[in-house]
């Protein structure tokens, strides 16, 4: 498992970091075929309510996925983000299944 953070104007957080880290490491048990992930957090300061972006996008065999949240913290930005990936990983799955 490959994980490669990035932050753009925002500070470097290792409790972030951990904490992605975690939620990743179930979909990396539960899907054996992904090989790494690239996490990007974002700061967005035109919008006051919400604002915190993060980006994640997997690589695996075939296409790579990706999914992106915007919210009002970092931790469920990552939690609705890591939703949106195993919905798209589960459809993939199938693919796999049939070959």
């Amino acid at each position: 498992m490959t994980l490669n953070f990035r932050y753009a104007n925002v500070d470097v957080s290792e409790t972030l970091n951990a904490f992605t880290e975690e939620k990743l490491a179930k979909l990396f048990n539960r899907y054996e075929f992904l090989i790494g992930a690239t996490i990007r957090f974002k700061q967005d300061e035109n919008n006051h309510t919400k604002g915190k972006i993060c980006d994640i996008e997997l690589s695996l065999p075939g296409p790579r996925i990706f999914a992106t949240s915007d919210e009002a913290q970092y931790e469920v930005a990552v939690r609705e983000t890591i939703k949106d990936l195993e919905r798209q990983l589960k459809k993939r799955k199938e693919v796999f299944k049939t070959h």
